[in-house]
């Protein structure tokens, strides 16, 4: 495998542990975060706090920026290394 296939792998395996759930907590963190979070118990049931939410969707924003993170660094076209065949000249 080049090392282009392996970007794009690492890249959808980024995006499927890592973005998928931050989408899915982004929603819970955002309904959480309007007053619509529940819970329920066996004591019970009762509403998330607000913060809980934005917190919540804190963290969502850092599980979806790691695939885009992820698919810049590796897919990115790496400038080529400097052609050093000149030989140096001795010092004086």
């Amino acid at each position: 495998m080049n090392n282009k296939t392996t970007g794009i792998i690492a890249t959808v395996a980024a995006a499927v542990l890592c973005g998928c759930p931050g989408l899915f907590l982004c929603l819970f963190g955002a309904l959480s975060a309007a007053g619509r979070g529940t819970f329920t118990s066996q004591f019970g049931t009762g509403a998330i706090h607000p913060l809980i939410g934005l917190g919540l969707m804190l963290l969502s924003v850092i599980l979806i920026a790691i695939p885009v993170v992820v698919g810049f660094f590796t897919l990115r076209n790496k400038p080529a290394a400097p052609n050093n065949t000149t030989p140096i000249p001795p010092a004086s």
